[in-house]
């Protein structure tokens, strides 16, 4: 009786954790989030999103939010997460975006979430049979609007436990459109 129950638990564990996995934030999600580590005068002034590369699932863990805070000295401020929690807060030297001008990303045209934007990307078709094991998301402005900028990477064929960068799907963040793929599908040889 007791196997049952230890077997019983162990199965209870494993499946919230499988849940939790599935429930990360995304990086909207963390937007607001963030808006709590910031002066109210960089709330919602997002110039760029960026996660770490995904280790052994396709939802980033790791993502770096970029306000824009015209108090601070190189004008933004960085929000890092960590599965959904605030890890640490910075005011990154960006001397070059100082001088070039940070853009906001507009709000209105953020309508595809990150962990849509992975979706969408997956479902390329030149994608069909490779085995994307990491993905590395950015969402930044561009001249037609924000747009994502998805990274993989893919098991290779003749080693499996190797995987090599393929390269990065570009959507547009208001309606998920493709608006360019340079992906390198024979790096899995």
């Amino acid at each position: 009786m007791k196997s049952k129950i230890s077997v019983l638990l162990a199965a209870c564990a494993l499946s919230f954790s499988l849940f939790a996995a599935d429930d990360e934030p995304t990086a909207f999600q963390l937007i607001k989030e963030g808006n709590r580590y910031i002066g109210e005068q960089a709330k919602d002034k997002v110039i760029e999103l960026r996660s770490e590369k995904s280790v052994g699932t396709l939802r980033p863990k790791v993502w770096h939010i970029l306000y824009f805070d015209p108090t601070a000295s190189m004008k933004s401020v960085d929000v890092k997460f960590a599965a959904g929690k605030m890890v640490d807060v910075k005011r990154p030297f960006r001397l070059i975006e100082r001088a070039t001008g940070n853009k906001v990303l507009e709000k209105d045209k953020l309508k595809i979430d990150s962990d849509k934007a992975i979706e969408k990307a997956l479902k390329e078709p030149i994608l069909e049979n490779i085995k994307v094991k990491s993905v590395e998301a950015k969402l930044e402005s561009s001249d037609t609007g924000p747009v994502w900028k998805i990274k993989m990477w893919a098991q290779k064929l003749k080693n499996p436990n190797d995987t090599d960068d393929i390269g990065v799907i570009t959507l547009t963040a208001d309606d998920g459109k493709v608006i360019d793929t340079d992906v390198h599908i024979n790096r899995v040889d």
